[in-house]
């Protein structure tokens, strides 16, 4: 899992790390030690997370950033098939 710094919790760290997750989010630099924290992050793998950045850009600029469901399941729901419609205006472009 890549994330940015605004991500950089200890709980959510271990947390990944019990289902079998291997965090690749950087430290926020608070100790001299989080500056060797990050050199040993794999950058190739953590810059893959600007993939997702241009996409989740990309459907937000064409569908609109706010979702209107109020509960969790409809608002996954929401964007899962905001999601399905942002790959068939793709594949139809194709």
């Amino acid at each position: 899992l890549a994330a940015d710094k605004g991500y950089d919790k200890q709980s959510l760290r271990e947390s990944l790390r019990d289902l079998g997750i291997r965090p690749l989010i950087k430290h926020r630099i608070f100790a001299p030690s989080d500056h060797a924290h990050n050199a040993r992050i794999d950058e190739q793998r953590y810059n893959q997370r600007s993939m997702t950045e241009t996409v989740n850009s990309a459907v937000k600029r064409s569908l609109g950033f706010a979702v209107r469901a109020r509960s969790w399941f409809r608002e996954f729901r929401e964007i899962a098939l905001m999601c399905v419609v942002y790959n068939i205006k793709r594949a139809v472009k194709q």
